[in-house]
């Protein structure tokens, strides 16, 4: 049985690969979050206290962090600070957890001896443009256009450079756009269809061109678990589900899946530096480990989720006024 570390396991990615451990093999997980406004304990009820713990605290806090990484097996680490809106507004938050906080696990990771996975995006590239045929691989050059993806960029190159001259035992995963149960409503998906379940039209950022390659959160946990267990040390690994949509297309998908017009959405400010699209080549992932995501069919896993969001109005709701009123100030 392995004894598994996971930072940020409260937030949407974190805590939907810590539901899928538990449910798929019979390791024991400790979970570290800081619960900022992203983290959420909602996420995690229900769990199996034999085999999950939650630590409430800061990955920067290395007293906290070093007994808890000496006593795990491995250290996934998903904890970030992940919005491009907050960090266009407030760029110091995404400096301190996604580069310092980064550092303060791999130092511990590098003193004990243990193996550690780093949980990064296809943000890191930059992007392509809409009549690009091409797609990000693990060669692709780093072109970070946000405070955030600028951070994670560099959190991927510390842990590049901790494994070249310290020998971590470290590999890194790149992921395209989630989505999928327990995602904070100031996100793209979430945030359309708790409008529409409150009578409120979604939002479009612009023209909603921008393209974004989708993939369930099931589907990401799923791929992480195959890294660790079959992954090379020191090799990053690109996961994609060949889920390309524009934001306009998902609007429209959104609005038909609940029953009103494909045009029922406002079109407001476009975000500053918004990237045009992301498009992950994961065959390295699919050849090399096998994987294969099981949700192909993107309706159908955007379906499953609008339901998932009808029927937990009590995990999202404390979270929407406020959302609400923070895009209201800045006309979006």
């Amino acid at each position: 049985m392995q004894k598994l570390l996971v930072t940020g396991g409260a937030g949407f990615i974190g805590s939907n690969f810590v539901h899928y451990v538990l449910e798929h093999t019979d390791a024991q997980v400790t979970v570290l979050d800081k619960l900022t406004y992203a983290g959420n304990r909602a996420s995690l009820q229900g769990l199996d206290p034999a085999r999950f713990t939650l630590v409430v605290g800061d990955i920067c806090d290395a007293a906290l962090v070093d007994p808890l990484v000496a006593e795990a097996d491995v250290v996934v680490h998903y904890a970030a600070e992940s919005h491009n809106d907050n960090s266009l507004h407030d760029p110091r938050p995404f400096l301190d957890t996604n580069i310092i906080g980064t550092y303060t696990l791999i130092e511990a990771a590098r003193k004990h001896g243990t193996r550690f996975h780093h949980i990064s995006t296809d943000e890191v590239y930059g992007d392509l443009e809409l009549d690009d045929p091409a797609r990000f691989t693990e060669a692709t050059p780093y072109n970070p256009s946000s405070p955030y993806s600028s951070t994670k960029a560099g959190s991927d190159l510390l842990v590049r450079a901790w494994v070249r001259s310290f020998g971590l035992q470290a590999t890194i995963s790149n992921c395209s756009n989630n989505y999928g149960p327990y995602q904070h409503v100031e996100k793209f998906i979430p945030r359309q269809i708790t409008n529409v379940i409150d009578g409120v039209r979604p939002k479009l950022y612009g023209a909603g061109e921008n393209v974004r390659d989708w993939i369930h959160a099931n589907d990401h946990s799923s791929a992480v678990l195959t890294i660790i267990e079959k992954g090379e040390i020191g090799q990053t690994y690109l996961i994609g589900a060949d889920g390309e949509k524009n934001n306009k297309e998902v609007v429209e998908l959104i609005l038909t899946h609940m029953g009103l017009p494909a045009d029922a959405y406002d079109q407001v400010i476009d975000r500053p530096g918004h990237d045009l699209r992301y498009a992950i080549d994961s065959s390295k992932l699919r050849s090399e480990l096998g994987w294969a995501p099981q949700f192909s069919n993107f309706e159908q896993g955007l379906a499953d989720t609008i339901a998932w969001y009808r029927e937990h109005e009590q995990w999202w709701r404390p979270q929407k006024d406020v959302t609400e009123a923070k895009y209201k100030v800045q006309g979006q």
